[in-house]
């Protein structure tokens, strides 16, 4: 591609429609797997600069230069180069809460999607309890509700799953629901989850 068919691809880029602004990339190491995640644009530019290529594409053109050269929508890719080590702790987030307890309830059990799932102090922070890792379970919403500012044996309630603070987590690639996943990136993932969160 000249510079010139790079000018206008950036230009079809900057003003391509939401819907696919919304589209995401999955991105997989040199060794084929799961780093993380990216925007279509984004995609598209580690692709000119060399720096990943092409594993799966929608099919959708979202380029045709002049010379009959086509750009498809991609999405997955893969890094050229082995991405440089980080060596740091879990950091406290609300996704990987949800990834360390499996995208499952810790009152009653059930496999939930992202939107379902709250977390919950298991000691309420009107008795003292705090934000940490060694106090925060996922919970669904109905389990929530019912527990509301009391500690699960003042709500009569069991706990499934002792909290505590991860090592590391059982999905070492990029952050997200499992239920949600572009049908395109199971064959990449699908090693990564736990298969009843796949199903």
């Amino acid at each position: 591609m000249n510079g010139g068919d790079r000018k206008k691809l950036a230009e079809a880029v900057e003003k391509g429609p939401q819907r696919e602004r919304e589209h995401r990339v999955l991105v997989l190491t040199n060794t084929y797997a799961p780093h993380k995640v990216v925007t279509w644009d984004r995609a598209i530019t580690m692709i000119y600069t060399d720096k990943v290529e092409v594993v799966e594409d929608t099919g959708e053109v979202i380029y045709r230069g002049k010379d009959g050269h086509v750009v498809h929508m991609p999405s997955v890719v893969r890094l050229k180069k082995a991405p440089p080590r980080m060596k740091r702790a879990v950091k406290f987030s609300r996704m990987n809460v949800f990834t360390r307890d499996q995208f499952a309830c810790c009152y009653c059990g059930r496999p939930k999607k992202m939107s379902e799932l709250n977390y919950d102090h298991v000691v309420p922070r009107e008795q003292g309890g705090k934000t940490v890792w060694e106090n925060i379970v996922s919970a669904c919403y109905p389990c929530n509700s019912a527990k509301a500012n009391r500690t699960p044996e003042q709500a009569g309630m069991r706990l499934l799953r002792r909290p505590v603070r991860p090592h590391q987590l059982p999905m070492m690639g990029p952050r997200f629901d499992p239920r949600e996943i572009d049908e395109s990136w199971v064959p990449w993932v699908r090693d990564y989850f736990i298969r009843e969160h796949v199903a």
